[in-house]
This record gives structure tokens, C-alpha cells and sequence, in this order.
């Protein structure tokens, strides 16, 4: 019997990855770039068994039960490792053994907080280090046929996820552009409106948008290089007022996309643009762009800020969005912040308006981080090849 724990880390797009040229490969229409959180806060985590014993593969997510060889990425992905490790030549597991696979989200699934790209992320760098492979390009597009943006999170800090131009696509990998440690106090404030599953997945938005929209082919070839160059630039100079307004244009104009979409992908939702409005009035308020929102395929929002300027904008988040939970470690998730008290001045500029009650869930407060890892025996999510007990 062989095994391996690993944990897998989220990435949220800067630049962002949204339409496909090749469905079956999953080969964008575009460059992305994005930035690994800390798995801390965020990741998947997966166990994978494999024994001479097991008479068929099977699979748990989050404790249920789900097919195998129905489905297809799943089986992509097990496939290009498994031919990888055969090119290799160096592990000591016979690739005719059957497997078993936990896998477990520490966030919501398919709620636009990338759970697909962790999740995958996962599983191909645990099945590499079950068949002992090197982390490198080549794997980088085995992750990608499983979920596209899965691919970046192979590795930590800044990643750069390539179109390419292959056919195959071979050449259409995820590349490390500036370690965790290049910009260590690199924050983000999650605001999570809505954890539950979207209505519209990402994979049906993007088929809809490549196939209806009239503006996703000019943003794919004339914007996204521009904006990619540009935001390469600001994360080597660690130029945050930079940084943030590529950020905010990018999730603007993915929204745009969606809504450019016949019949439109309307993702965001009334508390979400509240959002966005509080974040440009906070800028306005303080002189400087000090909070960058984007938004996935999703109402929820991620707002990059640095760490010395966490406790001030976290602070006018909770008045302009009071929780009756708010003090809460159910509330207030991840990295502790202290407290800290706003003048009135700022206070009155940066909210506007006090929004109602409970608008947002949660919060999950976290920071740049690390690429996957593997984990001792002892943390498995599997015992003689079954899930443990809850």
C-alpha cells in the first residue's frame, strides 16, 4: 500500500482567465495572472491510497461519495500524472493498482471562491508525489485539464498561467512570477455575501461568453497583453497604487463580459456592488488607492490591501457593514487583527452610507502564500483505504 497527504492552496486572478478555445484541453483565450493565499486560511486537502487490494477506484469529497471514471477531467488528470510517471520511470507504485481519494474543501464549494482550482491543484500534486514526480511545467498542464485556473495553484506567491499557441497544449502552462516573499506583507480581506452554489457555473458562463459576447474577443487580444505587461511591472516595483487600479479594471471588466453574455451571467448581486462603492468611496477618502476589490464568478469579495493597512480599512468595513456577529471568531476568520478606532472625519467619508444589518456572512482575513505541500502520514483523511470517521 502507498500513500499521500498534500494540501493545495487557493489562487485569486488578478488578470483574470474566463473563455476557452479548446474545451476538452481547457486551453484559455487568454494570459491570467493571480496570487496564492495562504493555505492556512484556505485550501483543499487530499489523501490518495493506493493498494494491490482495492478492487475499484473510488473518490470522497468532503465525505460524500462521488463517480470516478464518470468523470472525465478527473480521469484526465489521473491519466496525463500517470503517463508522466511512466516517461519517468522512477516510482516504485504499479500504475494497474486502484486508487482511493479523499479530498476535503476547508471553504465553499463552486460558491466563486476557486474551490475547483485548490481541489485540483490538489490532486495532482498529491498523485505526483504518490508516483514521485518533480513539480514542473509539464504537470502544471495536467492540473490545467482538470480546472484551468488549477494550474496556478501549483505554485506559490505570483503566477503568470500562459495561453500558448499549441494546438496540444503543450505549451500552455503556469510559470511562478514572484515568490511569496517578493511582497510578504501582500493582504486580503475576503467578504463572503453568499457561500452557497452559484447559479450559473463558471464552465457554462465562459461557453456562453465565447460563443454570444461581442467584447471578450477584443479584451483577449487587445487588452489582457497590455494590462498582464503592466501588472508584471507593478508586482516587481511592489507599486500597490498600480497594482490595485489593474486589479479593479480587471474584475470590472470580467463583470462587463457577463453581462455582455446572451442571455447575461449575472454573478454579483446588490450587496457586492454596495461593496464596490464602499471600496472606491474608502480610496477617495483616504487619498490613495489602499483597497483593490475583484470578484470571481461570484457575489463574494476579495479586497487586496497590505498588512499595515488592514486594521484601518477593516474597521470602516464593520461600520459600513455592521454584523450583530461581528466580534465573533465565526465571523471574522483567519489572521487576527487588532482593533482599531476611526476618526469621525474618515469614519463619516469612507462609508457613505451604514448599510443594513447581516448583509455579509463572513469575513476571512488572509495574506499571500506558499504552493502545495505534503503533510506526515498521520494527517491522512483516509484509514486502510476509507475515509475516517467524522
Amino acid at each position: 500500500m502507498f500513500s499521500a497527504t498534500c494540501v493545495a492552496p487557493v489562487n485569486m486572478a488578478l488578470v483574470k482567465y474566463w473563455g476557452k478555445r479548446n474545451e476538452e484541453l481547457i486551453l484559455p483565450i487568454n494570459d491570467s495572472v493571480s496570487m496564492t493565499l495562504d493555505a492556512n486560511e484556505m485550501c483543499a486537502k487530499t489523501t490518495i491510497t493506493a493498494s494491490e487490494s482495492f478492487k475499484q477506484n473510488r473518490m470522497w469529497l468532503n465525505g460524500e461519495v462521488v463517480p470516478f471514471e464518470e468523470n472525465a477531467r478527473l480521469m484526465r488528470c489521473l491519466a496525463g500524472v500517470q503517463r508522466l510517471a511512466l516517461a519517468n520511470g522512477a516510482h516504485k507504485l504499479p500504475l494497474s493498482w486502484k486508487l482511493h481519494i479523499a479530498s476535503y474543501n476547508n471553504f465553499p464549494t463552486a460558491a466563486g471562491l476557486a474551490s475547483s482550482a485548490a481541489g485540483y491543484a490538489c490532486l495532482v500534486y498529491t498523485l505526483a508525489r504518490l508516483y514521485e514526480l518533480p513539480l514542473n511545467e509539464e504537470l502544471t498542464t495536467v492540473a490545467r485539464q482538470g480546472s484551468g485556473s488549477a494550474c496556478r495553484s501549483l505554485y506559490g506567491g505570483f503566477v503568470h498561467w500562459r495561453r500558448g499557441s499549441s494546438a496540444d497544449g503543450s505549451d500552455s502552462i503556469a510559470v511562478p512570477l514572484a515568490p511569496a516573499g517578493h511582497w510578504p506583507n501582500m493582504h486580503m480581506l475576503i467578504l463572503v455575501v453568499n457561500d452557497a452554489r452559484k447559479k450559473t457555473g463558471s464552465t457554462r458562463g465562459m461557453q456562453l461568453g465565447v460563443s454570444t459576447s461581442s467584447l471578450i474577443q477584443h479584451r483577449a487580444k487587445e487588452v489582457v497583453p497590455r494590462r498582464v505587461k503592466e501588472l508584471m511591472a507593478a508586482i516587481d516595483s511592489r507599486d500597490f497604487q498600480a497594482f490595485a487600479e489593474i486589479t479593479i479594471k480587471e474584475s470590472n471588466q470580467l463583470h462587463a463580459i457577463c453581462l455582455d453574455t446572451y442571455p447575461p451571467c449575472v454573478y454579483m448581486n446588490d450587496v457586492s456592488h454596495a461593496i464596490v462603492n464602499f471600496v472606491h468611496d474608502y480610496n477617495e477618502t483616504v487619498g490613495s488607492l489602499q483597497a483593490a476589490y475583484t470578484f470571481d464568478a461570484g457575489p463574494n469579495a476579495c479586497i487586496y490591501v497590505l498588512a499595515e493597512n488592514v486594521p484601518r480599512l477593516l474597521a470602516a468595513i464593520q461600520l459600513a457593514f455592521p454584523n450583530d456577529a461581528q466580534q465573533s471568531v465565526e465571523y471574522l476568520k483567519g489572521i487576527p487583527v487588532p482593533p482599531v478606532e476611526l476618526k469621525n472625519g474618515l469614519r463619516d467619508a469612507s462609508i457613505g452610507h451604514v448599510n443594513p444589518n447581516n448583509m455579509l456572512k463572513y469575513i476571512i482575513h488572509t495574506k499571500i502564500g506558499e504552493g502545495p505541500h505534503q503533510l506526515s502520514d498521520e494527517k491522512s483523511l483516509l484509514i486502510d483505504g476509507f475515509p475516517l470517521p467524522k
